[in-house]
């Protein structure tokens, strides 16, 4: 057998040094790593824990609809949209003739309303002294049924006289036929004297009646507060009012939006023209889980960040409150729970912070754009 040829092994490299290297390098990684554990656990006992945020943010706004308050075609539309208007800012102007023509009415209703009044004040003062004519007529006629009554008794007197004589022959029958002509004469006399006294009594109570009726509607009124004069001035009232409002103006400061009219468009009140947003009074509306609330109080201070900006430029603001529900509580089709395949998912409830006017002014914001917001929860203060 031919011999084996033995080949030299090659000697082991020495372990020690790079056991001690690596060993090194784990301490010195365990060290930042407990060090930064430990600052991590600092800052979150110290702010972390303090705080809550969110990127579920938008900027809100209560828009002001601007809709007619009378039926009219349009003459003027003076804004367009992003258009930038002041409180009292001439927006459209709606045909007025109508509204004038109304006026000019009303205003014809109010003068005669003060004539009838005038009219009925000299009514009073003409049946006062038709009363007083009334009752010199009573007395007039009284007297006249006095004389009559005179006349009748002596009338009387004289046919019973001669009637107790014709059977002795000492009065004639020209006499006796006289005698009773004369009472009968009397005696229509005393009739038609009384018919009198009641005519004028009659007379006297109808004119009684008629100023009894014209102090009803005067007594204790004015020619201001008379009841026909407030409404006739009530409807002159209305009416300037109606051609007021065919100038329709901005009611707040804010940015035009949703313009919806042209001119010659015949508006009916209650329609929506255009929209304001009020850009110095927005707000945000950032979605919190639920979790995040357990220590979020109204009042308490937050900052926020815009997408549109960003983070260089910080806004401030306060938490006024939290909404009635969660988003999906108040959805179209709200969701199910009680099913077979419930699954738990986490809600957000939005809640409402108020921005600082100040920093609108310098930066301002729009509608529906995206906030990151940061709540400290170690803040107080009252709701702005």
């Amino acid at each position: 057998m031919s011999e084996a040829i033995a080949f030299p092994r090659p000697e082991a490299p020495a372990k020690a040094p790079q056991q001690g290297l690596r060993r090194t390098l784990m301490i010195g990684i365990g060290a930042v790593a407990l060090v930064a554990a430990l600052g991590f656990g600092a800052w979150y006992a110290l702010v972390g824990s303090h705080h809550v945020t969110t990127d579920n943010a938008y900027v809100g706004a209560d828009t002001a609809d601007i809709t007619p308050m009378v039926a009219g075609q349009v003459v003027d539309v003076q804004v367009a949209d992003t258009r930038v208007v002041k409180k009292g800012d001439i927006l459209v102007r709606l045909d007025d003739r109508d509204a004038r023509i109304a006026l000019a009415q009303a205003e014809g209703d109010l003068a005669k309303a003060k004539r009838q009044f005038a009219q009925t004040s000299f009514t009073r003062v003409a049946l006062s002294a038709q009363v007083e004519a009334r009752s010199a007529a009573i007395a007039s006629a009284q007297a006249q049924l006095n004389s009559a009554q005179a006349a009748f008794n002596k009338a009387k007197i004289d046919l019973e006289r001669r009637q107790k004589l014709a059977p002795s022959g000492a009065v004639s029958a020209d006499e006796l036929t006289i005698a009773q002509n004369a009472f009968a004469a009397a005696k229509a006399n005393l009739e038609l004297a009384q018919a009198g006294v009641a005519q004028a009594g009659s007379n006297r109570g109808a004119a009684d009646g008629d100023l009894a009726a014209v102090r009803a509607l005067l007594d204790g009124t004015t020619v201001d507060t008379n009841p026909d004069v407030m409404i006739a001035q009530a409807k002159v009232d209305q009416a300037n009012l109606d051609l007021e409002r065919t100038v329709i103006r901005a009611p707040v400061d804010g940015v035009v939006t949703s313009r919806a009219i042209q001119v010659g468009q015949r508006v009916a009140p209650g329609a929506v023209l255009m929209r304001i947003v009020p850009v110095g009074q927005l707000y945000v509306d950032a979605n919190f889980k639920e979790g995040q609330l357990r220590r979020v109080q109204p009042g308490q201070a937050v900052t926020l960040t815009s997408d549109l900006y960003g983070g260089g430029v910080v806004f401030h603001g306060r938490v006024t409150g939290f909404s009635g529900g969660t988003g999906s509580a108040f959805a179209l089709i709200p969701a199910q729970n009680a099913t077979g395949n419930w699954i738990k998912v986490v809600q957000r409830l939005p809640v409402r912070v108020a921005l600082d006017p100040h920093e609108l002014a310098d930066h301002p914001l729009r509608v529906g754009l995206s906030m990151d917001a940061d709540i400290d929860t170690s803040s107080t203060g009252s709701v702005p």
